[in-house]
């Protein structure tokens, strides 16, 4: 469950819990105390996660094809050096 649709499910339950009660500034103090609760843990959505595991993934690809070309380029000057 995202970290927003826990703090909507809360906040829709503390609404109905506080419809009829004069509370309603404990609701806006609770709902501003949990925004700035999530705001301060760093949280990232899903979709940001989805990317940048995507972003990660072509890189180790990338990574691996690079390091296959280094070994190859290094066998071949250590041809080239041993003919020498």
């Amino acid at each position: 469950m995202k970290p927003s649709e826990v703090f909507d499910e809360m906040q829709r339950k503390f609404s109905e819990m506080l419809k009829n009660s004069p509370a309603k500034d404990i609701e806006r103090n609770f709902r501003a105390a949990l925004t700035q609760g999530f705001t301060k843990l760093d949280l990232v959505t899903r979709e940001e996660f989805d990317v940048q595991a995507q972003v990660l993934a072509r890189t180790r690809a990338r990574l691996e094809e690079l390091e296959k070309k280094v070994a190859e380029l290094e066998a071949q000057a250590a041809q080239v050096s041993a003919k020498e």
